[in-house]
């Protein structure tokens, strides 16, 4: 088994998902399914029962599970202990983060990084920012950019290096939406909202209805800022967003700022890892150079 095989098998093997596990670990389906089929007849057992609806381990894939687990373990361990008589810091460093904050924030500290650890190699992979915390947690990084949870656990170090307001946007478009909000006094209950499923947006905006005392229209529930940015320009509803989210939006014109009485508790970006990785060379190289760039 090589070291590729044995991650995509412990990817797979938390996500149950294998488009998921494809999408995230940069493989295609076809390929996924031929290396875990070689896993299974290597080991003459099967790993993953799979049916149309669902994919679940076997007792024999939960078993393997724990042996991949810990020969991935000593290889990162194998490869601290190597950096650390080495001249020049030198492995891999899984990041996570938000399509955004891979142009926002996160290139001015990998230029410094990379001068710091030229011999680093960096694995990114973006998605939902209400998942980045999970994927440090579950292990499927190592670092991630991270909105700072009501409820840090204490396993988790997180430094600050940006503060995000955020806005209600709404289409430019002539749209019902905006002969709602063109009304006075607007009825809020009645504009349509695009919500996040979760995370902290969700909580935001969760503060926002409560304060104002009305239920929102509902139209739509979506993962990721940027999407529902641009369910908003295409007219579909009202949304709170991250400011830095619609500034480097492909469709940022075809959206404005709703103004409000209320002010939204503004998001407190950061980085993020497990504590006790910390002292690790490359972790820590990393979490200082996001540092100073508070």
């Amino acid at each position: 088994m090589d070291l590729r095989s044995a991650q995509l098998f412990q990817h797979l093997a938390s996500s149950l998902n294998f488009s998921k596990t494809s999408e995230q670990l940069y493989v295609s389906p076809s390929t996924l399914t031929r290396i875990i089929q070689r896993l299974e007849d290597d080991l003459g057992v099967q790993l993953f029962s799979r049916d149309n609806r669902s994919v679940r381990l076997t007792p024999a894939g939960v078993r393997f599970q724990q042996f991949v687990k810990k020969y991935l373990e000593d290889w990162h361990q194998l490869q601290v202990d190597l950096s650390l008589t080495s001249n020049e810091l030198q492995g891999q460093l899984r990041l996570f983060c938000t399509v955004t904050a891979s142009y926002s924030h996160l290139p001015d500290i990998l230029d410094k990084f990379r001068l710091l650890c030229p011999r680093a190699e960096i694995q990114l992979t973006t998605g939902d920012a209400a998942v980045a915390l999970d994927k440090v947690k579950n292990d499927e990084a190592d670092v991630a950019l991270a909105v700072y949870p009501p409820n840090l656990p204490l396993n988790m170090a997180f430094t600050s290096i940006a503060k995000l307001p955020l806005q209600l946007i709404a289409p430019v478009v002539p749209c019902k939406v905006n002969d709602l909000l063109n009304e006075a006094p607007i009825r809020w209950q009645d504009i349509p909202m695009i919500v996040p499923e979760h995370g902290p947006a969700r909580s935001r905006l969760e503060q926002w209805l409560k304060a104002e005392n009305f239920s929102p229209n509902m139209v739509a529930k979506v993962d990721g800022h940027e999407a529902m940015v641009s369910m908003v320009a295409l007219g579909t509803g009202v949304a709170v967003v991250p400011e830095p989210v619609v500034q480097h939006s492909p469709v940022r014109e075809r959206v404005r700022t709703v103004a409000l009485d209320y002010q939204f508790e503004p998001f407190d970006l950061g980085i993020c890892m497990q504590s006790k990785r910390l002292h690790e060379p490359l972790m820590r190289a990393f979490w200082q150079i996001a540092a100073e760039r508070k």
